[in-house]
């Protein structure tokens, strides 16, 4: 069995090929098992399978081209309502894209995380364009598809010792 956190790559070219729901829910499934202060789980997804929605949010940003060849993207939001342990929510949305993208992975799908928060103007398109109440805060994008090309192979190792100290700097 490969590595699935040596083998997650970004994908950023997927085949037309559609994801099943019962694949979305382990997807959504996951993303929402990760851990989270207090256990305040202050997330919210919105899976988007329109194109013209799709199309609409691979102008987010600059780096944002890639949700137009996805045949499902997945907008993790903060819900800040839910928030117990104030300013931890992007710590938590950030497990839960991690562990939505490993998912992907062992599933034998292609993913990448598009980076909404902290941009104030990419934050404000994604409110602005879904109507969302002030207590929803847009987080990420993830990209969902089959990869196009190749099959993913685990890369070398990135372990650095001299990043590594310990017990002092």
């Amino acid at each position: 069995m490969n590595d699935i956190i040596r083998l997650r790559r970004s994908v950023r070219k997927f085949t037309p090929e559609k994801i099943d729901q019962p694949t979305l829910d382990l997807l959504l499934e996951a993303a929402m098992s990760a851990p989270s202060a207090g256990n305040q789980q202050p997330w919210q997804f919105m899976v988007i399978t329109n194109r013209q929605t799709i199309e609409s949010l691979s102008h987010t940003g600059p780096n944002s081209k890639p949700a137009l060849g996805a045949p499902v993207l997945i907008v993790v939001l903060a819900d800040t309502s839910r928030e117990r342990y104030k300013d931890y929510w992007p710590i938590d949305c950030s497990a839960a894209t991690e562990n939505l993208l490993l998912e992907a992975t062992r599933l034998g799908l292609g993913s990448v995380w598009l980076g909404v928060h902290p941009v104030d103007d990419r934050k404000a398109y994604i409110t602005n364009l879904f109507a969302l109440p002030p207590h929803i805060i847009p987080f990420s994008i993830v990209c969902v598809g089959y990869p196009e090309g190749a099959p993913l192979l685990e890369r070398p190792s990135r372990f650095d010792a001299s990043r590594v100290h310990y017990n002092k700097w």
